[in-house]
C-alpha cells in the first residue's frame, strides 16, 4: 500500500498533472489531487498525492518540503488521516422555527 502526503503552500494556478510531474522523479504516483472550493473551483492551495511505495513518499518528502516551487516554499509531510466531523454545519438551532418563537 503506498503513502499518502499532504502537499501544502502550493501556487493556485498548479493543476494535478503539474503537481503528479514534481513528485515523478521519487517514485511512481498513484493520485495527484489539488483540493478545490466546492462552490468556486479554485485551488485551496493544498493537494495530496500518493506514491506507491513508503519508500518512495519519505524521499519525495526528504526532498521536496521547504523546496522552493514557483515561488513558494513547499510544505511536504505525511498525510494524517481526516478527523471525523459531526454533520452540524452551524447554524445553532436544534429543531423548531428558524428566527426564533413565532407565537
Amino acid at each position: 500500500m503506498g503513502k499518502k502526503i499532504y502537499v501544502g503552500n502550493l501556487p493556485y494556478t498548479i493543476s494535478n498533472d503539474d503537481l503528479a510531474s514534481a513528485f515523478a522523479d521519487f517514485g511512481n504516483v498513484e493520485s495527484a489531487k489539488i483540493i478545490t472550493d466546492r462552490d468556486t473551483g479554485r485551488s485551496k492551495g493544498f493537494g495530496f498525492v500518493e506514491m506507491s511505495s513508503d519508500d518512495e513518499a519519505a524521499s519525495a518528502i526528504e526532498a521536496l518540503n521547504g523546496k522552493d516551487f514557483n515561488g513558494r516554499n513547499l510544505t511536504v509531510n505525511e498525510a494524517k488521516p481526516q478527523a471525523p466531523r459531526d454533520n452540524n454545519r452551524g447554524g445553532g438551532h436544534r429543531g423548531g422555527p428558524r428566527g426564533g418563537n413565532r407565537f
